[in-house]
């Protein structure tokens, strides 16, 4: 049986693969699985392609599907060369060479970015740039600091907890923080500016009101129906047009920050470059 085995082994090698002896070297060759006119097609190109752990059955059908793909693209490929004209072939080679090109240039840019791209943005500059800038931070969504509460109806001690809830005190809000896994969704943190739509999406009863109603303070608002009780707190309000709170767009300066320091880290790699070929001598103007 082990016999057998290792025969059968050797046949499938030597059925995908041929060895070509050059002097005292052997060189393994393996032959195509499949060719159009003068492009072919190997096992290693496509064995990533096929998943592992199925069926031997499964494993021709997708084999065999996957080199009818590529017959068919390399057929469409030939067919599309051989019948365009001169002024497209050319067109289209020179896509490719810019496409090729690009490829290398920005994947050396962004090497180098990597490397060299100091990406520590502090709260100095954060703050400086909101200064200079902060008309440019106008906001286009209303946004609100907001505690809420909202839990169903068999809570036990519902009065406890809206009695917390109106309470400002340290102690009554550790006391509702341990009570949030009772509720169906909270915010007790009412410092944080959160999106209007964000609040609606959490608080479905409110969907119902006019959008003015949640923008307003409010140190309390109640509201009840079938699915539980709703505890609100509007803290403060932002509207569309008003500038932004620097702590709101504190990421977005950081990525704005980030994207100019790579504008001139690339302009000093250029500058760099082109003048020590200027230096060697490698670069000259005519």
């Amino acid at each position: 049986m082990y016999k057998k085995a290792v025969f059968l082994f050797f046949l499938v090698v030597f059925t995908s693969c041929q060895f070509f002896e050059f002097g005292q070297q052997k060189t393994l060759v393996e032959n195509p699985i499949a060719s159009v006119n003068d492009s072919y097609l190997y096992r290693k190109d496509i064995a990533t392609l096929i998943p592992k752990n199925i069926s031997k059955s499964d494993s021709i059908l997708i084999t065999k599907g996957i080199i009818n793909n590529w017959a068919v693209k390399e057929l469409l490929q030939q067919k599309a060369v051989e019948n365009l004209t001169q002024t497209e072939n050319t067109t289209y080679l020179k896509l490719v060479e810019d496409y090729k090109e690009s490829l290398y240039v920005n994947g050396y840019k962004a090497r180098l970015i990597q490397q060299q791209l100091d990406t520590v943005v502090s709260e100095e500059e954060i703050t400086e740039y909101y200064i200079l800038n902060s008309n440019n931070f106008r906001l286009n969504e209303e946004l609100i600091k907001i505690k809420y509460v909202h839990f169903g109806n068999d809570l036990i001690d519902q009065e406890i907890v809206v009695r917390h809830f109106k309470s400002e005190g340290y102690d009554d809000l550790i006391a509702l923080e341990n009570q949030e896994i009772n509720f169906k969704a909270s915010n007790l943190n009412d410092s944080t500016w959160i999106k209007l739509t964000d609040v609606l999406l959490k608080i479905p009863k409110f969907k119902e009101e006019p959008r003015d109603y949640l923008l307003k303070k409010s140190k309390f608002i109640q509201k009840e129906d079938s699915l539980g009780l709703y505890l609100v707190a509007v803290k403060d309000v932002l509207k569309r047009n008003d500038i932004a709170p620097k702590n709101y767009i504190s990421p977005t300066i950081k990525q704005l920050i980030l994207h100019k320091r790579k504008l001139e880290l690339i302009r000093d790699i250029e500058k760099t470059l082109l003048n020590d070929a200027i230096q060697n001598k490698n670069f000259k103007e005519y």
